[in-house]
């Protein structure tokens, strides 16, 4: 009975299944193909349309569009320091400035070898990269274009962003801030032709002085030309440790101090007259090792003043001076004692020839030879396509960063050269 029962259920089962296939079957077959397949095409505009909608919102909402605000910041920033050096020595130099220096300089200190001189090696390289793989994958993959370039630029909008604001804030905002003569306490005002005739007159006798020392130890190569008998690193050292001295005469040099990087392809540097170059994204101090050996410890100390926040390139090498003057190396000191003689003897040149010749006899041999050596080292890269345009750079830079002098900037360390010995006399060029 049980067994009847449960067959009459399992027919009836089925039936209802095989009558619910039939009026499926009918319902398919009594359908026209083409209106179905125009409902599914019709489906797929609407449904991507959705979908790019969902794609330009999320573009919208990535947290990476806060960081384009970093250009208006910095511009805005700018403009501010310009209209006032309170805000430029205060906020930033002495504030901003130096916070990120501080922090920055740490961490880039812990590789030892130039960031900057690796990404200018290896970023166009990698951009070329980028742009060729970007193309390719624009070009396979169809959909959704339009999302992707719009991504592209934001990211390529974040990049300049972050670089226009490491530039303003980590450099140019710096060329407004007070300048060093006020920490220094020296008055700078016009100085007549005796009194440059005798600071060059008290440079060549103390730096003649100093050379002859470093020749009585042998510190010479087979032409008697000056050599430096401390490895590169070493006398990065040396310049570190002159300006921890020198920050306890002046305290507004005190602060952290890198060590400097060498640049492997110094002789290519040397191809754009170019002796060192500080780096606001990463706060390094480079320096071109191809150089000869007297004008490297101070080429060091200049690029460490730019660490300061002292981005005035005149300024930079007065700093240079000082930090040299106040080693116990004579090998950095001559260093600085060289560089400002060359300065203040080719400013008393252009001012009357006659005295320049008269106080260019006291040069010493040695000082003469090393003088001819340079000389003869940067003719070789003079008047290059390479060394022209990288100057017309280099003063377009200047110029545009408040200093109306552009290249000729340089020169104006006299001006502060002469300021100390207008105050200390012939004490300020001597060592201690």
């Amino acid at each position: 009975m049980e067994r009847a029962e449960e067959a009459g259920r399992k027919q009836a089962s089925e039936y209802l299944e095989y009558s619910e296939y039939s009026e499926n079957l009918e319902e398919w077959t009594n359908t026209d193909p083409v209106q179905s397949a125009g409902a599914e095409i019709s489906a797929g505009p609407e449904q991507t349309n959705r979908s790019g909608q969902a794609g330009w919102k999320r573009l919208f909402r990535l947290k990476r569009l806060w960081l384009l605000l970093l250009l208006p910041a910095a511009l805005l920033s700018l403009f501010a320091a310009s209209r006032s050096q309170e805000v430029a020595e205060h906020v930033f130099a002495r504030g901003i400035f130096a916070a990120l220096s501080w922090g920055m300089a740490h961490i880039t200190s812990l590789i030892p070898f130039s960031l900057m001189e690796f990404g200018i090696t290896v970023l166009p390289f990698a951009l070329l990269f980028l742009l060729v793989r970007f193309i390719i994958r624009l070009v396979r993959k169809r959909e959704d274009r339009a999302f992707r370039l719009a991504k592209a630029f934001i990211n390529l909008g974040c990049v300049v962003s972050i670089a226009a604001f490491l530039l303003l804030i980590g450099c140019s905002i710096n060329y407004y801030r007070y300048p060093v003569s006020r920490y220094l306490e020296l008055t700078v005002e016009p100085a007549s032709k005796e009194e440059l005739y005798g600071l060059v007159r008290a440079l060549a006798a103390e730096t003649s002085r100093v050379r002859d020392g470093l020749e009585q130890k042998g510190l010479e190569d087979e032409n008697g030309v000056f050599l430096l008998s401390v490895s590169e690193r070493e006398l990065g050292q040396e310049a570190v440790t002159a300006f921890g001295r020198l920050a306890e005469t002046y305290p507004i040099f005190r602060g952290y101090y890198p060590q400097p990087k060498h640049i492997f392809f110094s002789r290519t540097m040397s191809r754009t007259e170019l002796t060192g170059i500080f780096c606001p994204f990463t706060m390094e101090a480079n320096v071109n090792t191809d150089v000869p050996d007297y004008s490297l410890g101070s080429t060091m100390c200049h690029e460490l003043a730019h660490l300061k926040g002292f981005i005035r390139e005149d300024e930079a090498n007065y700093i240079a001076f000082l930090a040299c003057m106040a080693s116990d190396s004579d090998e950095l000191r001559y260093s600085g004692l060289m560089e400002a003689l060359v300065l203040a003897g080719n400013a008393l040149y252009r001012k009357d020839a006659d005295l320049y010749f008269e106080a260019r006899r006291l040069y010493s041999e040695g000082v003469s030879r090393d003088l001819q050596a340079n000389s003869e080292y940067w003719k070789q890269f003079e008047n290059t396509v390479i060394s022209n345009t990288a100057e017309k750079l280099n003063d377009t830079y200047l110029k545009a960063n408040n200093q109306e002098d552009g290249v000729q900037s340089y020169g104006r360390m006299v001006d502060l050269l002469l300021a100390q010995y207008r105050r200390d006399g012939e004490a300020c060029v001597q060592s201690r």
